[in-house]
């Protein structure tokens, strides 16, 4: 089955309580290297998307479109402007479709990831979301499963923030902290494992999902 907006539905649904539950560490990471709002942003960005949840519809342009809306309404950071950033440049790849190959999603991931960075003025390396999500693509590629794509990225983002702990943030605030950021995870690479963490497809005929429930995923 390839991605809905129903399986985008309850995927949004996971990562909106996780962001909600890890709001604080969030904040106290940003804390130390930037202006520690990080968590409340994504809290804002969290809400919205869940009010948000009845109105995505069946088209999936239209789902990712109101996702950028809810998300640029909570933008108090940076960060959220990239969410909303990456959810509009979706919408605009997927407008009019009903579904999404699984196949075809590390080609769409990369296409936002792009944006992102035209946006943000990061690139691969600064030390940033973007190395994270950059992992995760890289190793989704040629794979057309959402189980093996999970599990591919989760580890990809493990491996990155591994190689990226003992390097300096070079943009942002986080840039003028750059000494100090040495040896310490930055709070965006965080954010985005904790949000990858949440997507955990369910497997349809697994006996806590059943056999009616449909696989959640990214």
């Amino acid at each position: 089955m390839p991605l809905t907006v129903d399986i985008l539905r309850s995927a949004l649904e996971r990562c909106a309580a996780r962001l909600e539950e890890t709001a604080p560490d969030l904040n106290e990471r940003d804390g130390q290297l930037g202006d520690g709002d990080l968590g409340a942003t994504l809290m804002k960005c969290a809400a919205n998307l869940r009010a948000a949840l009845p109105e995505l519809g069946t088209d999936m342009g239209q789902a990712f479109k109101i996702c950028a809306m809810a998300c640029s309404r909570a933008s108090g950071s940076s960060f959220g402007t990239l969410l909303a950033i990456a959810f509009l440049t979706l919408a605009k790849r997927t407008e009019k479709q009903k579904d999404v190959p699984w196949a075809d999603l590390p080609g769409l991931l990369q296409e936002a990831l792009d944006a992102m960075s035209a946006r943000g003025g990061a690139v691969l390396g600064d030390k940033t979301v973007l190395d994270a999500l950059a992992a995760a693509i890289e190793a989704m590629r040629n794979l057309d499963d959402a189980q093996a794509q999970y599990a591919a990225a989760r580890a990809a983002v493990a491996g990155a923030l591994d190689d990226f702990r003992g390097k300096p943030n070079r943009i942002g605030r986080a840039r003028m902290f750059a000494e100090r950021s040495v040896g310490m995870d930055d709070p965006g690479m965080i954010a985005f494992q904790y949000m990858l963490e949440s997507l955990q497809p369910e497997r349809p005929d697994s006996p806590e999902t059943g056999s009616h429930r449909k696989p959640a995923t990214f």
